[in-house]
């Protein structure tokens, strides 16, 4: 891990050197937060996607929703969601999962902009997810078709940190209980109405805090046990 994220700053200083002026090499410049501090130390950005597929290499981003999390805190005056303007065709399938039609999606803004927004917060803090992939992916290829190349984002994955503590009892599970509903049904946590980017963030933040309130009793977890 520590070699890991000796390589993420090794990363990022060489990227910026590189970085287009803008979004991208203002949210390089800032390092990343040291992996031995206290979780609880850690400003964190809960963020979540919209798309219109899985592929990132075909689909879209069709909304960002994400919110800071500080000291285990969440802070809804950060929060932010938004339409994406996209050409790409919505399927029927997907509207009914997550209820953005044709005419939102035409007056939502445009990517850069989006991009531009999430970049800007992320700046300085760690990125908390639910399933890392979709959203690693996605801003990937969304940064590479703004500015030709994209940094590498360290993230928490709340589905991670919950696989990890069941393959631990090395007892068989189904996988659907790690999806962020049943999760949260886990520790008791209110239904929250999904697939909108901005409630997934809260869920995704929301299930976080009770992860670690179980995981961190002692107060010693610091950012490298929870990093993916």
């Amino acid at each position: 891990m520590f070699g890991w994220l000796l390589g993420y700053e090794a990363k990022r200083k060489q990227l910026l050197k590189k970085a287009p002026e803008g979004a991208l090499r203002d949210y390089l410049s800032v390092p990343l937060p040291d992996i031995n501090t206290r979780i609880d130390k850690v400003e964190i950005l809960a963020v979540d996607f919209e798309t219109t597929g899985l592929n990132a290499k075909q689909d879209k981003l069709l909304s960002v929703g994400f919110l800071t999390l500080k000291k285990q805190q969440m802070s809804l005056k950060t929060s932010y969601h938004q339409i994406i303007k996209t050409k790409a065709q919505l399927e029927e399938s997907n509207v009914i999962i997550h209820h953005i039609t044709d005419s939102q999606k035409e007056q939502g803004q445009a990517l850069a902009i989006v991009v531009e927004a999430l970049l800007k917060a992320l700046a300085g803090k760690v990125m908390l997810v639910h399933f890392a992939r979709i959203e690693r992916q996605f801003l990937a290829e969304a940064c590479y078709e703004l500015y030709g190349m994209a940094p590498i984002f360290p993230m928490i994955d709340t589905l991670a940190l919950a696989k990890r503590r069941l393959d631990k009892r090395d007892v068989a599970y189904d996988p659907s209980e790690l999806r962020l509903t049943n999760l949260r049904n886990n520790f008791q946590l209110p239904e929250h109405h999904a697939h909108n980017a901005l409630n997934d963030a809260i869920a995704t933040a929301e299930l976080f805090m009770a992860q670690m309130s179980k995981a961190n009793k002692d107060g010693k977890t610091t950012l490298k046990d929870v990093l993916l």
